[in-house]
């Protein structure tokens, strides 16, 4: 599952190499994956891309005039590629962009900067999204139409988790709320938003807490070092994949992880076996001797 380090590194390169780019078709290959009309799918046809941006878990692709936003759920990737490049096998949607002039925004993100895997801006670039599961959602908002995007609703997505806006006496008053096991906390998007079913396993072996444990539980401090947990782990996984995903923006990196599906293997803080358990129907992985 795509989870905030991921897609921001994907949103970062997107926005690099389509802002300002005119679309020059939209296709799509798995109807059911569209939440939205044929017309509007072809509407989009000729509008400038603004901006490519991460929110939470989704990937907002911002039109001059309309969005398109996509929930890749738990196995939906993304790629760039040239046209008439090889189409992978599961593709849903396909974006194609034209030309464009000045090279990248100037707000592109500064590791993308002379990035050698950016398109030169005078050839067309597609962008394919593609979900063997057919799990993941491609939501198409024209402007001045309404449409509830599961997830993304008043209350359903709390702040990102790496917002500087979420600052430790905010997360505080907000982790208060919460009574409940540790790792479902993490994964609540309402509570906080970008944090899946991996990194939430990362976070809490960095902070030495249990996933099950209920957070009424936790002393004053174990609140401020969970925060701090999170903010360094998950800024940490976003500069590895900068350096590590280009240019095959569909692979999903996993192995820098310290627990999370390393079941069995030695903790590698304190040397003791990880236990791995499903609950929920996904895998949980933490060290019985280091984490309390």
């Amino acid at each position: 599952m795509p989870e905030l380090p991921d897609l921001d590194v994907v949103a970062d390169a997107l926005h690099a190499a389509l802002a300002g780019r005119p679309v020059a078709s939209a296709r799509a290959v798995m109807p059911l994956a569209v939440r939205g009309t044929p017309a509007e799918l072809e509407a989009l046809a000729r509008q400038r891309v603004a901006r490519v941006a991460r929110t939470g878990k989704f990937l907002d692709l911002q039109l001059e005039r309309d969005r398109v936003v996509v929930n890749p759920m738990l196995t939906g990737r993304f790629q760039l590629a040239g046209r008439g490049e090889k189409a992978p096998s599961g593709v849903a949607v396909e974006l194609s962009f034209g030309p464009r002039g000045g090279g990248p925004p100037p707000d592109a993100a500064r590791w993308t900067t002379g990035a050698g895997w950016l398109p030169a801006d005078g050839a067309p670039v597609v962008v394919r999204f593609r979900d063997p599961t057919q799990m993941g959602k491609v939501y198409l908002l024209p402007a001045g139409v309404e449409r509830v995007i599961p997830g993304m609703g008043p209350g359903e997505m709390g702040p990102d988790a790496l917002d500087p806006a979420l600052t430790l006496d905010e997360w505080r008053a907000r982790i208060r709320k919460h009574p409940g096991e540790l790792k479902n906390l993490l994964r609540n998007q309402a509570f906080v938003a970008g944090i899946g079913n991996a990194y939430s396993d990362e976070i809490l072996h960095a902070a030495r807490l249990q996933p099950f444990r209920k957070r009424s539980t936790l002393a004053p401090e174990e609140v401020d070092e969970l925060y701090v947990a999170m903010r360094v782990t998950l800024g940490d996984a976003v500069r590895l994949l900068r350096e590590r995903v280009p240019p095959t923006f569909e692979k999903q990196v996993r192995d820098h992880l310290a627990v999370h599906n390393r079941g069995g293997e030695a903790c590698p803080r304190c040397g003791s076996r990880i236990t791995q358990v499903t609950a929920g129907g996904f895998p949980t992985g933490y060290c019985r001797s280091c984490q309390r």
